[in-house]
């Protein structure tokens, strides 16, 4: 089973980047799509982002596209999320987790939520 563990979260001023880490544990971390997920203050968890585990495909939330960008490195077991142009409404606790996607939708794969990472963004 994977396990992951989430850093980069912080406090920042809209317009500005951040970049999580995603480190994964488990024999099996490149036969899976994995993605970040957040959730924000009284509302559930929501798709983010989510890569394949070895097409190059990507799925983007429609909010974020043009922003943010997914990849990884499978040798290290670890997915980035370059976050820029962020925005107050991006602040959430995010999560990253094996995923699934399509064209209009992602969603959460052997679903158990880690601790996740604070990024809070301020007007």
């Amino acid at each position: 089973q994977l396990q992951f563990v989430e850093s980069g979260g912080g406090l920042v001023q809209s317009g500005g980047s951040l970049r999580l880490t995603c480190a994964a544990s488990g024999p099996t971390f490149e036969h899976y799509n994995i993605g970040w997920f957040r959730q924000a203050p009284g509302k559930e968890h929501e798709g983010v982002s989510c890569i394949s585990s070895s097409e190059g495909r990507a799925y983007y939330e429609d909010s974020v596209k043009g922003r943010f960008t997914i990849s990884r490195h499978n040798a290290n077991k670890t997915v980035y999320l370059q976050m820029n142009s962020l925005k107050p409404e991006d602040t959430a606790v995010y999560y990253c987790a094996a995923c699934s996607f399509g064209d209009v939708l992602m969603g959460i794969v052997f679903g158990s939520w880690g601790q996740g990472t604070q990024v809070t963004v301020s007007s």
